[in-house]
C-alpha cells in the first residue's frame, strides 16, 4: 500500500500533540517533517515541544523539525494562550527533553525545498497560523502546483467563530497569511469549526485506552490524561462541556489521511483583513452564483462516532 507522505505545520499545543502522535502511529504514513509556528505558544516552545512528543513517541526513523514564523505577516504580535493550553503549550504535562534538536533550515524553506523533491507527493497539513505556508508561497509561487493536497485547519462557515463572533482562532491569528493561502490556487481543504466541534475525546475514551492500550504505548496515553485533563478544565468553563473537548487538529489530520472522513461542499471564500468586528472571518459566497472569493474544499458535516 502507497504512503502518505506528509509534513505538519503546527504550533505544538495540546490538540497539535494529540494529531502529531495519531500520525506517528497511523499505518502507511511517513512524516517528512514537522514545522511550528508561533500560535498555541512561541515558535522555540513549539518545537521543543514537537522534539520531546518525538522522543516519547520513538518512530523508529528521523523526523527533521524546523523553527518559523515568529509573528503574523503584517500584524503585530499577539498573546498566546496559556489559559488553553497551559504554561508550556501541552496542558503543562512535563515530558524528558530529547536529544534531537531543531534543523537550521527555516520552516518555509524546507516546506519549498520537500515539494520540489518530491512534486505532487506531499501532503502538507496546518494546524496552526497559515504563516509559514504564505512565507513559502512568497518563495515559490509554483508552490500552488507541486503540493499534492493542503488540510488546513482553521475557519468556520456556518457555525460561530471561536476566538470573536465570527473567527476562528488559526485564521484569526494571521488573517492575511491565510487570505493569500486561499486564494493562491493551493489546493486546499479547510476543515474548520463546523467539523471539529462535532469530533470530541472524553474521559470515557481515556479509560477505554487505558484498559485495551498497548503496552508500548502507555507512556503516550499517560500524556494524553495528563494534557487533556488541562484541556478539558478550560472548555468546561467556557463551552460547558463536560469531561470533552473538541478534537481540531486530529481532525484534520485524519481527514489528510481518510479524506472520506467528512462531507465537503467546494466554495468561493476570502478571509476578511480589514473589519476589526469581523477580522479573520472566513466569507464563503453562499449564494447560488457565487461570485466572491477563490474556490477551495469547506468540511461542512463529519459523523462523530
Amino acid at each position: 500500500m502507497n504512503q502518505t507522505r506528509i509534513i505538519i505545520d503546527c504550533d505544538t499545543g495540546i490538540d497539535d500533540a494529540l494529531a502529531i502522535l495519531y500520525a506517528l502511529r497511523a499505518p502507511n504514513v511517513y512524516i517528512e517533517g514537522i514545522t511550528t509556528v508561533f500560535g498555541n505558544t512561541p515558535v522555540e516552545q513549539a518545537a521543543d515541544n514537537t522534539l520531546r512528543l518525538l522522543a516519547l513517541a520513538n518512530p523508529g526513523y528521523d523526523i527533521p523539525v524546523a523553527l518559523g514564523a515568529t509573528r503574523a505577516l503584517v500584524r503585530e504580535p499577539g498573546t498566546f494562550a496559556p489559559h488553553v493550553h497551559g504554561e508550556n503549550g501541552i496542558g503543562n504535562a512535563v515530558l524528558p527533553p530529547s536529544p534531537q534538536t531543531p534543523i537550521d533550515e527555516p520552516a518555509a524553506d524546507f516546506i519549498v525545498r520537500k515539494a520540489n523533491e518530491l512534486p505532487g507527493e506531499i501532503v502538507l497539513v496546518t494546524l496552526g497560523r497559515l504563516t509559514n505556508v504564505a512565507h513559502a508561497l512568497e518563495k515559490d509561487p509554483e508552490l500552488t502546483r507541486k503540493l499534492k493536497k493542503v488540510v488546513v485547519m482553521g475557519g468556520s462557515v456556518l457555525v460561530p467563530g471561536n476566538i470573536t463572533p465570527v473567527a476562528e482562532a488559526n485564521i484569526w491569528g494571521d488573517p492575511e497569511a491565510a487570505d493569500q493561502v486561499f486564494t493562491s490556487g493551493l489546493p486546499v481543504t479547510m476543515v474548520g469549526l463546523d467539523v471539529t466541534l462535532k469530533t470530541r475525546i472524553t474521559e470515557e475514551h481515556l479509560k477505554y485506552l487505558n484498559r485495551f492500550g498497548r503496552e508500548e504505548n502507555k507512556p503516550l496515553i499517560a500524556f494524553m490524561e495528563q494534557s487533556l485533563t488541562y484541556y478539558f478544565n478550560f472548555y468546561r468553563d467556557v463551552n460547558y462541556y463536560l469531561g470533552s473537548a473538541p478534537m481540531h487538529d486530529p481532525l484534520a489530520l485524519l481527514v489528510a489521511l481518510q479524506p472520506d472522513m467528512v462531507t465537503y461542499r467546494r466554495m468561493k471564500v476570502r478571509v476578511e483583513t480589514q473589519s476589526p468586528l469581523t477580522l479573520g472571518m472566513v466569507v464563503a459566497d453562499l449564494r447560488s452564483q457565487p461570485m466572491v472569493g477563490s474556490e477551495i474544499e469547506v468540511a461542512i458535516d463529519v459523523d462523530p462516532e
